[in-house]
């Protein structure tokens, strides 16, 4: 399965971000805490050289906490300050603005030395489509000022907004890197909603996932469909074989009672993506440090 896509306007977002980025203190960066190295695009590193830099696990409440915990002492390790958020609940929120503080406090102090007083502190918000920006942004500053859409790419143009007299943010569209040298990195991506699903193969998508969980997650996988999708290991049609025990679990039939696969791969996807099927990372740290470090 081949995974590209690379809106135009993405292009355009990286411009406007270089040309941003002289304004900024800090950049805060949000990651899906499910993918933390996956839905961290490498341009950001490029262009926030010699800024403040925040990492937030975003969606960290849809994550395996233990594995989050752990993708927290990767960053930290590599010397970001880094923080999990919940941006629905609105949880995390306080830790961001603390840690915003804590990064610019040298900055603050030098601007202080040269009698720039009460100077708010400036972030840019940069992330991936659908990584949950705009749902961050208005939950930290505690009103609806961005728009959000579960649509990748819905969010355009640029916008400072106001969250205290110390910190201001400048919100930038998602943008994503223009292809994707290691598909596994655009499969997560796809499985996360970062791709939109109308142009992939749901059906090979939802497979794979079941590949993984069955390696990672047995347990949860007998738990909301039945041991039988553990046991159809047939050594050629795996996938395949995993998708059918699904189907007729769950009633997803064709004419003449047939399993009906896309119907199930469906389900599968809506299972990962509500939760049903419980806290799942699909990316753990010990496995980036094995293949040292990074896409």
């Amino acid at each position: 399965m081949n995974f590209q896509w690379y809106p135009g306007h993405m292009t355009k977002a990286r411009r406007m971000m270089q040309e941003n980025i002289k304004l900024i203190d800090i950049v805060v960066e949000l990651v899906d805490a499910r993918i933390p190295m996956s839905s961290k695009n490498p341009d950001i590193d490029d262009l926030a050289r010699n800024k403040s830099r925040l990492i937030i696990l975003n969606k960290a409440d849809m994550a395996d906490p233990a594995v989050t915990a752990g993708w927290e002492a990767f960053y930290q390790k590599k010397g970001f300050f880094v923080t999990r958020v919940n941006s629905r609940s609105g949880s995390g929120m306080k830790e961001v603005k603390a840690l915003i503080e804590t990064a610019c406090k040298e900055k603050k102090e030098r601007d202080r030395k040269r009698g720039i007083l009460n100077r708010p502190i400036r972030a840019m918000v940069v992330g991936i489509p659908n990584v949950g920006k705009s749902t961050f942004i208005n939950s930290f500053a505690g009103k609806a000022t961005a728009k959000t859409g579960n649509k990748p790419g819905v969010t355009k143009g640029k916008q400072w907004i106001k969250i205290n007299k110390n910190v201001e943010l400048l919100d930038t569209p998602g943008i994503l890197w223009p292809k994707f040298e290691d598909q596994q990195v655009g499969l997560r991506l796809a499985l996360i909603g970062s791709i939109k699903d109308e142009i992939l193969n749901t059906t090979e998508m939802a497979g794979e996932f079941l590949l993984f969980m069955k390696e990672e997650y047995p347990g949860l996988l007998e738990q909301r469909y039945s041991p039988e999708v553990l046991q159809a290991a047939d050594e050629n049609g795996e996938m395949t074989a995993m998708l059918e025990k699904i189907a007729l679990s769950r009633g997803c039939l064709k004419k003449g009672n047939q399993a009906d696969i896309d119907k199930a791969a469906l389900l599968v996807l809506e299972d990962f993506r509500s939760v049903k099927l419980g806290k799942i990372s699909l990316e753990r740290p010990e496995k980036q440090e094995e293949s040292n470090g990074e896409h």
